[in-house]
């Protein structure tokens, strides 16, 4: 028969799976097998082969593993280990070492799950108290046995861990702290922002005087409501008359929103979040420092905390600041640290300056129409053209042609009178006219002297004008 290349599992892997409920032997018992083997076999087809004889000598040959992790965890930690690529020996020694170029920060956060426990610490110990060789325990279960003897274990795990990551977090965290200490410090120290706030207390005050009496100031969502209130004629907001009255009447004001910085990115930053971390990173430190206390003569924790301790307590100084600077600011406009987080706080004010700069752009379109429109209604009307656009024809011009016009219908026939030349008609009549003088109708064919002239003979001659 020829070979079926399956992945087959291993009598020591089959422990808790389906194949454990599965019984093939019945199927073939079941079956007749003699059809199938005459339409698969091989052209060197040998003597069938007992399966059950099989199975036991396979069964026979598998070494019998001792086995001190429950299956499942076994099966992912041999998963983990694949990833790592290194020997039992390589990984331990690393971690041993604080070796970071050894181990990659994945894997670690992956190793630390598989820390020994209180159960497996146990079973480890009773399996060397009774002697027994390590070459009988299963991979898995021989890193566990070496993995457990290092001192300190989940202290170094997690010193390696906090190594590998606290650059990238300090360098993430800072930036975060420098918004939010700008945004809420540029909102308390900006007097235009202050006055601005100041003409929508007195104009609030104002329209609810006769119903309300006097507020000595308002919430910042208020600001969400000038947008809302409509003029009678509800072609504008609140907010827009505010704008024309500080374009008009407060001009230093109109540009408040540039003394107004980071608003944008203090408002995406959870405060709470990255003061938490902050603090993490603290016990982090203070863990290597107790490490290395331990073990002073480890060069890789020496050059750590030689080089980060500074930014680590710049970063403590700068939470610090952050916290103060935003719980100030908060409680200066009138709202409650506690309640109001930065991702709330910093956007009430970012809504109000893209209103704020929409209404002026309102205001400056409907400013252009308007003139445009006095425009339109000042401009002088257009005088109307005559119906006739043809321009009148001079006398004299006029009389030659009628005379042209003339002469030519009683020469050639009659003809409708010709004010206009197209295509050159008037100058062949003239041309004409000179090389055949004009003679009268009633004249005779006899010659002029025999009969005396009614009159002078009309010529054309050169003279006349075109």
């Amino acid at each position: 028969m020829p070979v079926f290349n399956w992945v087959a599992l291993k009598p020591s892997q089959i422990d808790g799976t389906v194949f454990t409920e599965l019984n093939d032997e019945k199927v073939l018992q079941e079956l007749d097998m003699s059809d199938f083997e005459e339409q698969f076999k091989t052209k060197a087809q040998g003597p069938g082969l007992d399966l059950s004889a099989l199975k036991v000598k396979a069964t026979q040959k598998a070494p019998s593993k001792v086995t001190l992790i429950e299956s499942n965890r076994a099966k992912n930690l041999a998963i983990t280990l694949r990833k790592g690529g290194r020997s039992v020996q390589d990984i331990c020694t690393a971690i041993e070492t604080y070796d970071q170029q050894a181990l990659s920060l994945d894997f670690l956060e992956l190793l630390l799950r598989f820390l020994p426990t209180e159960y497996e610490r146990t079973l480890i110990a009773k399996y060397e108290r009774e002697q027994q060789p390590p070459e009988e325990l299963s991979d898995e279960d021989q890193f566990m046995l070496r993995f457990s003897k290092i001192p300190r274990l989940s202290e170094r795990m997690n010193v390696m861990i906090f190594l590998g990551n606290f650059n990238d977090t300090a360098q993430l965290l800072m930036p975060q702290l420098n918004a939010i200490i700008a945004a809420s410090m540029s909102l308390k120290s900006s007097t235009k922002l202050r006055n601005i706030l100041e003409i929508v207390l007195a104009f609030g005050n104002y329209m609810n005087s006769s119903k309300r009496g006097a507020a000595y100031g308002f919430r910042l969502q208020s600001l969400d409501a000038l947008l809302e209130m409509k003029s009678t004629d509800r072609k504008q907001t609140l907010l827009h008359y505010l704008v024309r009255v500080i374009t008009d009447k407060y001009p230093e004001l109109t540009g408040f929103h540039t003394e107004l910085h980071f608003l944008d990115k203090a408002g995406a930053v959870s405060l709470d979040g990255v003061l938490q971390d902050v603090r993490s990173l603290q016990q982090g430190m203070e863990l290597t420092r107790r490490e290395f206390m331990r073990q002073d003569d480890s060069p890789v924790l020496k050059d750590f905390l030689k080089g980060s301790s500074e930014v680590m307590e710049k970063l403590q100084a700068d939470s610090k600041t952050a916290k103060e600077a935003y719980e100030s600011a908060v409680e200066y406009f009138g709202e409650n640290p506690k309640t109001s987080p930065p991702t709330t706080f910093f956007p009430m004010f970012m809504r109000f300056i893209k209103a704020y700069k929409k209404a002026e752009q309102d205001i400056e379109l409907w400013k252009k129409q308007e003139a445009a429109a006095k425009e339109a209604e000042l401009s002088p009307t257009g005088s109307e053209e005559p119906l006739d656009m043809k321009p009148s024809i001079p006398k004299a011009r006029r009389q030659q042609m009628d005379m042209i016009a003339e002469l030519k219908k009683k020469q050639m026939g009659k003809e409708p009178l010709i004010y206009e030349g197209k295509d050159g008609a008037i100058e062949d009549i003239i041309s004409d006219l000179r090389n055949n003088p004009y003679r009268r109708a009633d004249m005779g064919r006899s010659s002029a002297k025999k009969r005396a002239p009614a009159g002078p003979s009309l010529q054309v001659t050169p003279d006349i004008p075109l």
